[in-house]
């Protein structure tokens, strides 16, 4: 009898299944894969909800393997910016993953969780590659979901030792503080304003909701690496011009982000820099076809945005680790034609 199930992945099976350190090795796979051309991805699909900032999006890809199949998926979300101040989660959706030969659905994976994951080991791969070697020193701005997971990536691949942070809400800071004593055992500053929080950061994450600047080009030092997160629109970003302008810009992704990212959009629609600002994509800087950084007092930034493929390299690898580990449930949801 045919197999017709379908294994139902959720967070904390995720959270368990891939590990950051992994999915930090798996994001430079998955984006070396792309340079390489051995990935299909159209720009994301985003369908703006009725009355306010809140989307629909839908982002297929499909990803080479080095056996030559290939993993097909799409990441089905829902944003809702102004969740940070509810019990919910910004991203909620699935992931589905499905197989090359019959096209049959493997695994739907919750995808908040695979978001929060996959999008900081996405930055832990670009300071790995982009800052100093010794950076030890440490600014979050914002106190998300994300932020905990950037504390984690930042941890994975520098030796950080000050991690400092800072909110437009203080309760929330003081709330990511308590959970990373917890979790990580670090201990945060809780700074007052963003400006002493950056201020000789030689590592920067921000990771909010920002429609407007909320990292100044002025405060940032020399040698400093920048992973600006939150911003995924035209209209809105999170570094002003100066911060740009100022830096070896990389992204994940030229196309997308000439379509999308406002962090770069914005500082080109002002004539401050034009595409040639870009100097490359994150895949090849690790492939080594584009170069990073080049002296210790260079300004870097990677502009994130989050690919499709990133998701289908994750639910690949969360599939065969729940495959060997027994995880998730399975469910007969259909595909099979009936018996003749």
């Amino acid at each position: 009898m045919p197999d017709a199930r379908t294994l139902i992945v959720p967070s904390a099976d995720v959270e368990r299944l891939l590990p950051m350190p992994a999915c930090i090795d798996l994001m430079a796979d998955a984006l070396a894969a792309t340079v390489r051309g051995d990935a299909v991805q159209p720009l994301r699909q985003m369908l703006k909800l009725p009355g306010g900032r809140n989307a629909f999006g839908v982002m297929p890809a499909v990803l080479g393997g080095a056996d030559g199949s290939n993993a097909i998926g799409a990441k089905i979300i829902t944003v809702f910016p102004g969740n940070d101040a509810t019990p919910y989660d910004s991203h909620i959706g699935v992931v589905l993953y499905f197989e090359d030969t019959s096209g049959r659905m493997l695994a739907i994976i919750d995808a908040s969780s695979v978001t929060a994951i996959r999008t900081a080991a996405v930055s832990g791969l670009a300071t790995r590659l982009l800052a100093v070697a010794h950076a030890c020193d440490l600014a979050i701005i914002g106190a998300g979901m994300q932020a905990m997971t950037h504390l984690e990536a930042m941890l994975a691949v520098r030796p950080i030792t000050r991690v400092r942070s800072w909110s437009r809400t203080a309760a929330r800071s003081a709330a990511f503080a308590r959970r990373a004593q917890q979790r990580f055992g670090v201990t945060v500053e809780v700074c007052e304003s963003a400006e002493s929080a950056v201020r000789g950061a030689q590592v920067v994450c921000t990771v909010t909701a920002a429609r407007e600047p909320v990292l100044l080009g002025e405060w940032l030092s020399p040698g400093v690496h920048v992973n600006a997160v939150g911003a995924c629109v035209p209209t809105a970003r999170e570094l002003d011009t100066r911060a740009v302008v100022q830096s070896r810009l990389f992204v994940d992704r030229r196309e997308s982000a000439m379509a999308e990212a406002g962090d770069v959009l914005i500082p080109c629609r002002e004539g401050a820099i034009d595409e040639s600002h870009v100097l490359g994509e994150l895949g090849a800087v690790v492939t080594g076809t584009v170069r990073g950084r080049e002296h210790d007092d260079d300004r870097t930034l990677f502009k994130s945005l989050g690919l499709a493929v990133e998701d289908v390299a994750a639910a690949r690898f969360i599939y065969e680790r729940a495959l060997a580990d027994g995880s998730g449930t399975w469910m007969t949801i259909g595909g099979l034609r009936p018996a003749d």
